[in-house]
């Protein structure tokens, strides 16, 4: 296989998704508990904070995408950025969970506010840049999806861990809120160390391509203008903006469904462990199933299989109680299947699109593309996070209360309902993509030919 990456070069690249995924899935399934039950803050006014970040990813995540493509360094341009991220990120996940004793009221609000807002700007000098350079490791159709795959293998297995910690806080809370505080702040410091250190090895073991070096235009509105002309883009852009609309409350309200829905609260970190584990296992499956039936085709059986998976928790409250745990299981490990299948073709079919655009304007402007699917996954996530705060209040959600049918049937609706319906749209709109390995074959003789002229070029 040509390009075909070393197992050592795979392993740097995915190793810092263990972090990324533990931090991540921490703050977005179990902060908006821990600010509501623990710090008492309101549910409105956290899933405003939220949003907040979200906005302000508007000019985060572009100008990071587009400041790492122009960089010229001998690191390289994506790796000078994953350094700088470093301390930024651990400073900012421990403040999340470590406020002062005293704070409260306002000043607790804009603790928390800086604290998110900035956890997920530093992130993104992180995120971004890494999603990047592994559209630049390889240019193989299919090497592209083993390298995204166990990247998205490693950022599983770092939820899962995430799920052993969210099990501790949760037991923390019932001993009252100081311990549940001072757990938080214990448990925070040893992650902070974990992804520095796992940043740092990614760092230290990759190389970039300085071919890619310094071929962007000087125009940052042009790179962007190009993201949206380019039609294969212009699609995912699309599809994922109606997606992550319909999931973005999945995270957030898998630990109030499983307090309030399901009545079984201490069992919410298994039903998510039921997702994680076939996520993260089925990779090397999913892997030469895409040579074999594609992987366009193969993505867009995630789409179905995410929707109707979480469509089916729209029945939860409707059920006998002592079903609907045992439902929630099972309608999980068919949910974390799909997923396993997105998270590994997803980047792999959007590294081929970003290749696609290196044959329209012979440019290499990775950081560019995946800024863009980063914001607008963002946004829909900040949107909907929004919404389910104001559901929350107006639905007559009282925390550590038992909720009316009401208020259940509105966070199922927000949990299962709308996923569904979102996903079936994404799913109809995404058949219209024909960026498939025939016509990636086709472009990508073309790039290798004009590469060998340059290279041959006094």
């Amino acid at each position: 296989m040509r390009d075909r990456l070393p197992r050592k070069v795979v392993f740097a690249y995915g190793i810092p998704g263990v972090g990324a995924g533990y931090m991540y899935l921490l703050i977005g399934l179990y902060v908006m508990k821990f600010s509501t039950d623990v710090l008492l803050i309101s549910p409105l006014v956290m899933g405003l904070i939220f949003s907040a970040s979200r906005v302000w990813d508007a000019v985060s995540d572009p100008l990071v995408g587009y400041l790492s493509d122009r960089t010229r360094s001998r690191f390289g341009r994506r790796r000078t950025w994953m350094a700088a991220s470093v301390i930024p990120i651990c400073i900012t996940f421990v403040m999340i969970f470590a406020p002062p004793e005293g704070l409260e009221g306002f000043g607790l609000t804009v603790w928390m506010a800086v604290a998110i807002v900035g956890f997920y700007s530093v992130m993104t000098a992180f995120f971004v840049p890494h999603l990047s350079l592994g559209a630049e490791l390889s240019t193989n159709y299919h090497e592209r999806s083993r390298l995204f795959g166990y990247r998205h293998g490693f950022y599983t297995f770092g939820s899962i861990f995430c799920l052993v910690t969210m099990q501790l806080l949760i037991g923390a809370e019932t001993e009252g809120v100081e311990v549940a505080r001072e757990r938080a702040l214990d448990l925070s410091l040893p992650a902070a160390a974990f992804m520095a250190a796992v940043i740092v090895l990614a760092v230290a073991g990759l190389r970039e391509r300085p071919e890619f070096q310094g071929r962007v235009g000087a125009n940052p509105f042009k790179a962007f203008a190009d993201v949206w002309r380019n039609k294969h883009s212009r699609l995912l852009i699309i599809v994922t903006l109606i997606e992550n609309i319909g999931s973005a409350a999945i995270g957030v309200l898998t630990l109030y469904v499983a307090q309030y829905v399901v009545g079984a609260p201490h069992m919410a970190p298994l039903v998510i462990l039921s997702y994680m584990i076939p996520s993260a296992f089925s990779v090397p499956l999913w892997i030469p199933l895409s040579r074999r039936v594609g992987k366009v085709r193969l993505w867009l059986f995630s789409m179905l299989g995410t929707g109707l998976s979480f469509g089916g928790m729209f029945a939860l409250p409707f059920l006998p109680p002592e079903l609907r745990l045992g439902t929630m299981f099972v309608l999980a490990v068919f949910a974390g299947l799909a997923a396993g299948c997105g998270g590994t073709i997803g980047p792999s079919v959007q590294g081929d699109v970003i290749d696609y655009d290196e044959h329209l304007t012979g440019e290499r402007k990775e950081g560019s593309y995946f800024a863009a699917w980063n914001f607008v996954y963002k946004s829909a996530l900040g949107i909907m996070l929004a919404l389910t705060g104001f559901v929350l209040d107006l639905s007559g959600f009282v925390p550590n209360q038992e909720q009316t049918m009401t208020t259940q049937v509105w966070m199922v609706g927000l949990y299962g309902l709308f996923p569904l319906i979102c996903y079936l749209i994404g799913a109809a709109l995404f058949t219209r993509f024909s960026l498939d390995e025939a016509a990636y074959r086709e472009i990508r003789a073309g790039l290798d030919a004009k590469a060998a002229e340059r290279a041959e070029a006094p």
